[in-house]
């Protein structure tokens, strides 16, 4: 089953592998708040899912769509939810058994960590398209720019889908089979070997690796 979790980018260290005495640099997760909202099925929903609810929020923050639904289902006031489909047969695992949302992973279990990367604001083509850029030369006043974006005298317009300067970052990304080093249930938090998307204090998904 591909339940995942919720989560929020604490931050980078590292950590020492008993065995080898490797250094490991790690990304810590905390995941230490999830709580199960909701269980979706064919017959009354039209699809098999289940829902979590992550970080704790105060109730009059919410809109009343959000605040009646979280009510509805006995839960707390959470800012996120989300939800996790899972396929026709696959077994449901029992909620209320699962006392902390990190045990849901273990040492060594490969995982997909969803986020959205570092926003960097309007930018020119050279940082957001990786372009050469135009001569250095003495004379040039054009090196960093686009160059030439028309297209002649047909069709006489920019083309759709053209590389132009704005808004580089904050884009959706997932990056696939990280290792889970250590799960510390009693600090509710999840140490995954490399980075992550995001910056410090982002939300992400975790979840388990779909090509792993």
């Amino acid at each position: 089953m591909s339940l995942g979790l919720l989560g929020k980018k604490v931050g980078m260290t590292r950590v020492f592998d008993e065995a080898e005495g490797k250094m490991i640099p790690v990304t810590v997760i905390a995941a230490e708040n999830n709580e199960f909202l909701q269980v979706k099925t064919t017959e009354k929903d039209g699809y098999n899912a289940v829902q979590v609810a992550f970080d704790e929020q105060k109730e009059f923050r919410l809109n009343k769509a959000k605040a009646g639904h979280i009510k509805a289902h006995g839960g707390t006031a959470k800012k996120l939810i989300k939800e996790f489909r899972f396929q026709e047969g696959e077994e449901v695992p029992n909620f209320e058994e699962i006392t902390a949302g990190v045990t849901l992973f273990e040492a060594g279990q490969t995982i997909d960590v969803l986020g959205k990367t570092k926003g960097k604001g309007f930018q020119g083509v050279v940082k957001r398209y990786n372009f050469g850029g135009l001569p250095q030369s003495h004379g040039s006043m054009m090196h960093r720019r686009t160059g030439a974006v028309g297209a002649g005298s047909w069709p006489a317009r920019i083309w759709k889908g053209q590389k132009m300067p704005g808004r580089h970052g904050n884009y959706n990304r997932t990056v696939q089979n990280l290792k889970v080093v250590q799960v510390r249930e009693e600090e509710g938090v999840i140490l995954v070997s490399g980075a992550v998307p995001g910056a410090k204090g982002s939300y992400v998904v975790v979840r388990p690796a779909i090509k792993g």
